[in-house]
Parts: structure tokens; C-alpha cells; sequence
């Protein structure tokens, strides 16, 4: 399941200290140039119909989750859906992931699953060890897809091979030294128009997009409004508790807890398991029942949220979504055709009461023609062919 954009500075920002007792040693660790095969019910992505001049890429993902993710992890879901779009076009891919990662592309790994599914692991000496395997191999690719963060950009200049830096968002205004010091080889990716910072030059806007197999047409017919992300004040949890009860519907909320006190003072109390339901964090099949079944998916963030996966997963099962007018949202929800914008508890309220006038079909039909995982790939093959020349 996924939610706005937080990278593995903000996720793993409790385990970020010196190498612990359990650190493993690299030279037990390396898993280089195997593919680690996705499921047998994947889709064959070398049979694809794109076909351009193969270009060597180094996929960098966060090792926080595993790639995919088995549930929670918007930035390896990216990594993973960018990797294997990549590798059905012809391109020689390689991913530098956790070694139990599911990929068509070559993998090489030093971590041997991510730091927060294993808390034996310690993230920052991982980091450094995943980061380096890559910059150590530089020279052998044409161009680097940095889906990390920051910090691989301190290595940027030790190389020829230009350096395509996503920006899942910005954690916090101290890390934006990093990227002025390299903004002139940055080749910045910003994945909403919302999220250009000024400071910054950029080489393009590119939209999240999503594999479309795991999510299908809805009717809305559970009778309840969802809530699915992250449980923090920012993702507007307890806001959409007092919505779902003033719109007279039951709410189901599902998600990872990232703000324990937060949970406890603000969500739990309201739990009854009938007006308020708290189902935890859910994988692909649960998230894609949940979400067909909503009246309506309300995301009422209390922050300029980058992006916002979740909501493009609303979408494209036809639900439609209630969303704050901030960051992202206006880009992404479209009234009247998707769902609605509002600036507040009262327009939420209304905007539910009008959720069903929405023509799921339609709304389906939009996400999936702005938000595709080949229109996504589509985008990023461009830009590097331009950035390599």
C-alpha cells in the first residue's frame, strides 16, 4: 500500500545511527548481475511492443522495502514499475535493490532485505554499502535512474555517467543544500509541477504511473468511504473520521501506523469496528477490494503533499476521491470527472454526498489514460535518451 512520497531519510530516521552488532559484512552479502524472476503469473515484460535503442540504466531503489514492496513502499514500487518498463523495451537494466527482490532486470545487491522489514539491520550502514556498489559500477552504464534520494548525489561528480535524480518530495527544507550543490548535473526529476522547488533547475515533471493488471473496475456497491495511507497527522486520518461520521457513513481506514500517539489519542477511541473499522496495512488484492468497494476514498492531507499513489490507485478502480486542495491534488483529481477538491470538513461533507454522481467508468478511463505505467516509462525512456545523447 502506498501513500505520499516519504524516502528512507524520513522513514528510517529513528534507525539511522553507527554500524550496530548486527551489520552483516559485503563480501557475504553481493548478489550482482542474476535476476531474481518476478511471479510466474507475471506478464512476460520482454514481449513487449516498445522497442527503442537499447540504452545500459542502473535502476537505484531504496532499501528500506524490498522491491516490490509487499505492501507499504511508494518509492521501490516506482523503482520496480520504472525497472521493468525499462527492461520490455529492450534496455539492459540493472537494479540495485535487497537481494530478495522480484525482478526481469539484471539485480545486484548488498542488503539482503529492507532495514525496516528486518530492524536487525542497520539503515545507515546499508545505505552506504547499496549507494557505493552502485557508483563503484558507474562507468559500466549510460545513464543512473537515482530513485534514492540525496545522498547518492554526493557521488555524482566521481563519474561521467550522468545522474537522473527523482525527487519523491522533500522531507524536510535541510536537505536542499545537497541538491543546490548539484543542481548543475543534477537532471532533476520532479514528480509533480506542485513540488518544483525554486531553488532548484529541473529536467522534467514526471507523473507516478501504475501497472494497471492489479486493479480492476469497482462498483462502489460497500456502502463505506475509505481512508487508506500512512496514520499521521499529515495523511488527515482523524479528519476523515469526522467526515465519514458527518456524511452518515462507516469508514474503513487502512494503513501502517507511523504516528504511534497519534493513532492512540486520535484514531483508535473512534474504532468500533462498525462506524469506524481499522483493517492495518493491506496487500495488492485486499487494497484492490477495499478501494472497488468505496463510495469514495478521502484523502484529506494537512500538507502540500508531492504526489500521492494511493489516490491514482482510487482512481483507477473507478472510485472517486475527496481530496484537499493542496500540493499535488489539483493535478491529479479532477471535479466532476474524479472526485472532488475541497477546502475543508464542511466541502468534504458535501463532496461525499455528490460522490455518487460520479460515472465510475469514466473516472477509470481518465486515471488510466493520464496515470499508466506506460506513460510513466514512456516519459523517463525520453529523457534519458536526451540526457545520453
Amino acid at each position: 500500500m502506498h501513500g505520499e512520497e516519504v524516502g528512507p531519510a524520513s522513514r528510517g530516521a529513528d534507525r539511522r545511527g553507527g554500524a550496530g552488532a548486527g551489520a552483516l559484512r559485503p563480501a557475504q552479502m553481493v548478489v550482482s548481475g542474476q535476476r531474481n524472476p518476478r511471479p510466474s503469473d507475471a506478464p512476460d515484460v520482454r514481449s513487449a511492443r516498445h522497442r527503442e535503442a537499447a540504452v545500459k540504466i542502473a535502476v537505484l531503489a531504496s532499501i528500506a522495502h524490498r522491491v516490490p514492496p509487499r505492501d507499504y513502499g511508494p518509492w521501490e514500487q516506482v523503482a520496480s514499475t520504472l525497472a521493468e518498463g525499462l527492461v520490455s523495451r529492450g534496455h539492459d537494466v540493472t537494479l540495485f535493490a535487497t537481494a530478495d527482490s522480484l525482478t526481469s532486470a539484471r539485480l545486484h545487491a548488498t542488503a539482503p532485505t529492507g532495514y525496516e522489514e528486518d530492524r536487525s539491520l542497520d539503515a545507515k550502514v546499508h545505505e552506504a554499502l547499496h549507494i557505493a556498489g552502485l557508483f563503484e559500477r558507474a562507468d559500466e552504464f549510460d545513464v543512473i535512474s537515482n530513485q534514492f534520494d540525496f545522498l547518492p548525489l554526493a557521488f555524482s561528480r566521481l563519474t561521467r555517467t550522468p545522474v537522473v535524480t527523482t525527487i519523491h518530495g522533500f522531507s524536510s527544507e535541510r536537505i536542499l543544500p545537497v541538491f543546490r550543490a548539484y543542481d548543475d548535473i543534477g537532471h532533476y526529476v520532479a514528480i509533480s509541477d506542485a513540488d518544483r522547488h525554486p531553488d532548484l533547475t529541473y529536467a522534467a515533471t514526471i507523473h507516478h504511473g501504475l501497472e494497471l493488471d492489479g486493479f480492476s473496475l469497482g462498483a462502489g456497491d460497500g456502502g463505506y468511504l475509505l481512508f487508506l495511507g500512512r496514520i499521521h497527522p499529515h495523511k488527515g486520518t482523524a479528519t476523515a473520521i469526522e467526515v465519514a461520521r458527518r456524511a452518515g457513513l462507516p469508514l474503513v481506514i487502512a494503513g501502517i501506523v507511523q504516528d504511534e500517539r497519534y493513532f492512540r489519542e486520535q484514531v483508535e477511541p473512534h474504532v468500533d469496528g462498525r462506524s469506524v473499522t481499522y483493517v492495518g496495512s493491506v496487500g495488492p488484492t485486499e487494497r484492490d477490494r477495499l478501494l472497488g468497494g468505496a463510495v469514495a476514498l478521502l484523502h484529506l492531507v494537512a500538507f502540500d503533499e508531492p504526489f500521492g499513489l494511493a489516490v491514482v490507485e482510487s482512481l483507477v478502480t473507478g472510485t472517486p476521491v475527496v481530496a484537499s486542495r493542496r500540493g499535488s491534488m489539483p493535478e491529479i483529481v479532477r471535479p466532476g470527472v474524479s472526485g472532488a477538491l475541497v477546502d475543508g470538513v464542511d466541502d468534504a461533507v458535501t463532496a461525499v454526498a455528490e460522490a455518487a454522481a460520479i460515472d465510475r467508468a469514466a473516472c477509470r478511463a481518465d486515471a488510466v489514460a493520464r496515470f499508466s505505467a506506460d506513460r510513466m516509462v514512456d516519459d523517463y525512456a525520453r529523457l534519458f535518451a536526451r540526457v545520453t545523447g
